[in-house]
């Protein structure tokens, strides 16, 4: 899921000082996980932008706000609202905002900052993958040491490492313990053993697409 948090009302504001119709859209998958842009979000937000007088045309929140065709359907059926609106604020990460802003005409602003690609671990946001494009899970017990080592070191632990916790990661413990502990747990700790080359970065280069002859 994608982990996001709403920017300041003030920051809002600002992106729309020149503009007083408005229509609200956000996502009822990630955003809506994280209380962020759900629809009750979305209405929360309705109000505050009320009181600071501005006219909210309409409201809506749609599964998969990143789903271009989900998007084209609703605004296409909220065209009324959407045509008396100046400007469209969008409560989703930023893939959902550059959806909406490849659909429609208006000026499209984020209401949300997008933080990480996360799961949820004892009610908390944890980020455990970083997109690389080239997965190593197989060999270091499902722990990722691009991610969870602050180093993003691939062969570890580093000389940094003090009682299972990380140098530089404020205290977090050490990835490559937990990958040793795993491996261990698993009878499978041959696997720290081997030196992985050196990360190919080209992998992740931006932006990638996929398509039915794969991804690019």
């Amino acid at each position: 899921m994608i982990v996001t948090k709403q920017k300041p009302l003030e920051e809002i504001l600002n992106f729309l000082k020149d503009h007083e119709a408005i229509f609200l859209i956000g996502c009822r998958l990630c955003a809506a996980m994280y209380d962020t842009g759900g629809l009750p979000q979305v209405k929360e937000m309705g109000e505050k932008l009320k009181a600071q007088g501005k006219t909210v045309t309409g409201f809506s929140a749609i599964a998969a706000l990143c789903h271009g065709k989900n998007v084209e359907k609703e605004l296409s059926e909220r065209a009324r609202e959407v045509d008396a609106a100046q400007s469209i604020l969008v409560l989703a990460c930023g893939e959902g905002v550059q959806v909406v802003s490849e659909i429609s005409a208006k000026p499209v602003y984020p209401a949300l900052d997008t933080l990480f690609l996360g799961g949820i671990t004892e009610n908390r946001f944890e980020e455990h993958c970083s997109l690389c494009g080239e997965c190593i899970l197989n060999l270091t017990g499902g722990i990722c040491p691009v991610t969870r080592c602050a180093k993003g070191i691939l062969n570890g632990p580093c000389g940094g490492v003090n009682e299972g916790k990380c140098e530089v990661g404020n205290g977090r413990e050490c990835a490559w313990v937990l990958i040793h502990d795993r491996l261990k747990s698993q009878g499978k700790l041959d696997n720290i053993k081997d030196i992985f080359d050196p990360k190919d970065f080209s992998k992740a280069l931006h932006p990638h697409y996929l398509s039915g002859e794969g991804d690019k």
